[in-house]
């Protein structure tokens, strides 16, 4: 039986469910969830009809949700959308839906949200021209697009991919700033600003978070302390304040216009 990446994708964000709205664990979604959020104000409006791409639990999605009409929750994971609904129904959020599905092949007609935003996805997606794509088709022309992810900056050295894949194998590929610009401008948007910032993140609650099994963990951690010894560079920038090893990634935020 072939094992496709969506295959990978379901049974490790499956894994992730349970723990993604946990701050101590996944501090990639939480800390800089506000962050994104003020990113996003001058685009958010009352009227707004919204899609969030590879939801995952619909943490955009639920954040948002006072501020716009409505906003339906996309993802390829059932555990993850079923756990953003809990909490969407704990929380009393009643124009939040939840809506499983390919990004890559949305289920909508043509220009049906006045706003699209994705976050940590294009990273872990087969395709993300597709995605793109796909994000600037559902658009009505005027409405924004927002592309938060992960990115390599420019000259780094190392294959930060090969260590985020032995912790995860549903990861893709990290692009490059320029990269994701050109998949949005290919689509037919245009950027018109975008946000760039570090995230120093420490290993351990990172590893744990996905369950990486403990072989695997030990050689990434393994890695990363010798490169801090003068060994092969990993692309994941390790450092160890206060004698904890961390390690660096960096973030984007992008807004496009749909033509």
């Amino acid at each position: 039986m072939t094992v496709t990446h969506d295959d990978k994708v379901v049974r490790e964000f499956s894994a992730q469910a349970a723990g993604f709205a946990d701050p101590g664990l996944n501090t990639a979604f939480t800390r800089h969830l506000d962050r994104l959020v003020r990113f996003m104000e001058p685009e958010l409006d009352l009227e707004d009809v919204v899609l969030e791409v590879a939801a995952g639990t619909g943490i955009v999605s639920r954040a948002i949700a006072p501020r716009v009409r409505h906003v339906t929750a996309f993802d390829l994971t059932p555990a993850m959308l079923a756990e953003g609904k809990r909490d969407a129904d704990h929380a009393g959020l009643t124009n939040v839906t939840f809506t499983r599905g390919d990004a890559a092949a949305l289920p909508y007609v043509d220009r049906s949200f006045t706003l699209v935003v994705t976050r940590f996805s294009l990273h872990q997606v087969a395709d993300p021209e597709a995605v793109v794509a796909e994000m600037v088709r559902v658009s009505r022309p005027g409405a924004a697009l927002i592309i938060a992810d992960l990115v390599r900056p420019d000259g780094l050295a190392g294959d930060p991919d090969r260590i985020e894949r032995l912790r995860d194998p549903s990861h893709g590929t990290v692009l490059t700033e320029a990269r994701i610009a050109d998949l949005v401008t290919a689509a037919g948007a245009e950027v018109k600003r975008a946000e760039r910032f570090d995230h120093v993140r420490p290993l351990d609650p990172w590893l744990e978070f996905s369950r990486t099994p403990d072989d695997v963990a030990a050689r990434i951690r393994r890695e990363l302390e010798d490169e801090l010894a003068g060994g092969p560079a990993t692309g994941m920038r390790p450092s160890k304040p206060d004698g904890v090893l961390h390690f660096t990634h960096s973030h984007l935020f992008q807004q496009a216009i749909a033509g």
